[in-house]
């Protein structure tokens, strides 16, 4: 006996539907007689047993009275297969495993039906595939600190017999559209990883560049190739000029500002490393962001601000425009020191800061300089467990790591480790947003030398745009509580949410791509996870 018909080829399909198979069919719960009770009993009996091993699906089909939602044959189980198998069949185009759940495959298993029982293991493997497909598609494939430890993001899950109760009572096709996340950022990136593939299938960009520098004003074969690849990429015109020209120093700059590198028109260095990867590797960024995002499939809030940790900003975002921006410095490349990823809500700021030395920097970094010179760092106060100044004739040399009882404090000053503002979201992780007097380094392009926090380049225009919500002169009102010297707390009367995040490729709201270097190799550990999870990903082409 065969079940699900439309899933059978001509002959087969024939066949099955004989009146014995049709009245089979029908039998799903209700019908009477002795022969079908024994019928229903072993479809309810086979769900419930398929369903034991998973809570969700137990309490789902349990509060369903182990009625089917697939494989019945009537309208609406018809509908949800036919919704279920056009969107998966579309899985690729998201970056999502297909393996898991193509539609071949889910084809095969509705064919593969000979009796009741079948039927019901046949009903809770579509409920367990579809809680599957939704969480990939809606919230992501991995669990982000799985891969990288530092990623503390919590992902907003949604509750699967939720899931599987909408799904059973909305029309199909609307339920399963709407788990793609909504954000503009999304569908933008997965326009860009149809563009890279079809420039993988076309060959690539062209030649790659060979090794040393092009200037503005040369000319010859590798002016020729840099002009025949900027031109694949869509930063130049088609020309036949073998000079290097204004209109190829233009592009040049434009292409060096798309990836975080100065603009100066040279290419060389960086500029060359860049250039030469292939759109395969752009596509490993773009499934990669395309993952961060299904992690981020939340409301940001209408205003919040967006710390983009390989793009060295920290930005005020209103209504989706940017409002304010600033260049910021972020944590060291080592151990212990780069910075997290989370979200959490900024809920005050502190003028006049103090700087209260992390546990860390004390025993490893400051405690080997006290022992040999007690009299060293005099501008940090040490204090003891009840916050009282610590005197420093006795030295310190009797102490470990382990056994310095004592916590280090530097007090609000022109060197203060955190400048003269701090920007508080109280988290478990210490990190916060601050002023540095260490001003130098925001000229640098990669700035990467914090222990973790994250240093403002503009910290004052930062306090006013915040301010501006709720004061009516936020530059005076600043500037007053600055020059009092007074350590002073200043409440956000609304808090606003903070996303710390880390994007490799992001797009511009207007066209294009950003592209940024992977500063803490994090995006490679979560492609080489993606493609362990089964997502296939195109290669090929320079």
């Amino acid at each position: 006996m065969r079940f699900f018909a439309e899933y059978l080829p001509g002959p087969s399909l024939r066949a099955a539907l004989r009146p014995a198979a049709a009245a089979a069919v029908v039998v799903c719960g209700l019908a009477a007689g002795p022969a079908a009770a024994t019928q229903v009993t072993a479809f309810k009996q086979a769900v419930a047993e398929s369903a034991s091993d998973d809570p969700v699906l137990s309490q789902f089909y349990r509060e369903q009275g182990y009625a089917p939602i697939w494989v019945a044959d009537e309208a609406d189980d018809r509908a949800r297969r036919a919704a279920f198998l056009s969107v998966v069949a579309k899985a690729p185009m998201h970056g999502l495993p297909a393996g898991r759940y193509d539609a071949a495959t889910i084809k095969r298993l509705l064919a593969s039906a000979r009796s009741e029982r079948d039927r019901g293991r046949i009903e809770v493997e579509l409920s367990r595939l579809l809680l599957r497909f939704a969480r990939d598609l809606e919230t992501g494939i991995l669990t982000p600190a799985r891969v990288v430890p530092d990623i503390k993001r919590t992902v907003p899950l949604r509750d699967g017999v939720e899931v599987l109760t909408e799904f059973a009572g909305t029309r199909p096709h609307e339920f399963l559209r709407s788990l793609t996340p909504g954000s503009a950022e999304y569908t933008r990136l997965a326009r860009e990883k149809l563009a890279l593939e079809r420039a993988i299938a076309q060959g690539g960009w062209g030649v790659r560049l060979p090794e040393g520098r092009i200037e503005p004003g040369q000319s010859g074969p590798r002016v020729v190739a840099l002009r025949d690849r900027l031109t694949a990429m869509g930063y130049l015109r088609l020309s036949a000029t073998q000079v290097y020209d204004d209109a190829m120093r233009r592009a040049v700059e434009a292409f060096q500002s798309d990836h975080g590198l100065t603009p100066d028109g040279v290419v060389g260095g960086a500029t060359l490393i860049e250039l030469n990867r292939g759109p395969d590797h752009r596509l490993g960024q773009v499934l990669v962001a395309m993952e961060r995002e299904r992690w981020l499939n939340r409301d940001l809030g209408e205003r919040h601000i967006w710390v983009n940790l390989t793009d060295f900003k920290a930005r005020i975002v209103d209504r989706g425009e940017v409002t304010f921006e600033t260049r910021s410095v972020i944590g060291k490349d080592e151990a212990g020191r780069e910075t997290p990823e989370f979200s959490d809500e900024m809920d005050h700021m502190v003028i006049n800061p103090s700087w209260y030395v992390p546990r860390s920097i004390v025993v490893n970094e400051y405690l080997p300089v006290l022992r040999r010179n007690p009299g060293a760092l005099s501008y940090m106060q040490i204090t003891d467990s009840r916050g009282r100044t610590v005197g420093r004739s006795r030295g310190f040399s009797q102490y470990t790591a382990r056994t310095f009882p004592y916590a280090m404090r530097q007090p609000p000053g022109p060197r203060n480790a955190l400048g003269t503002v701090k920007f508080m979201f109280p988290n478990k992780y210490n990190i916060y947003l601050h002023d540095t007097p260490a001003k130098n380094l925001f000229s640098r392009e990669v700035r990467a030398f914090s222990h973790g926090c994250v240093r403002l380049n503009d910290p004052h225009d930062f306090a006013y745009t915040l301010l501006a919500a709720q004061e009516a002169d936020p530059e005076g009102f600043f500037q007053r509580i600055l020059r009092s010297g007074r350590e002073t707390r200043v409440n956000m009367e609304t808090p606003l949410p903070v996303h710390l995040v880390y994007r490799t490729a992001y797009t511009k709201p207007e066209g294009g791509m950003q592209y940024r270097r992977d500063v803490y190799a994090r995006d490679s550990r979560i492609l080489a996870a993606l493609r362990r999870a089964g997502v296939v990903i195109t290669v090929g082409g320079s």
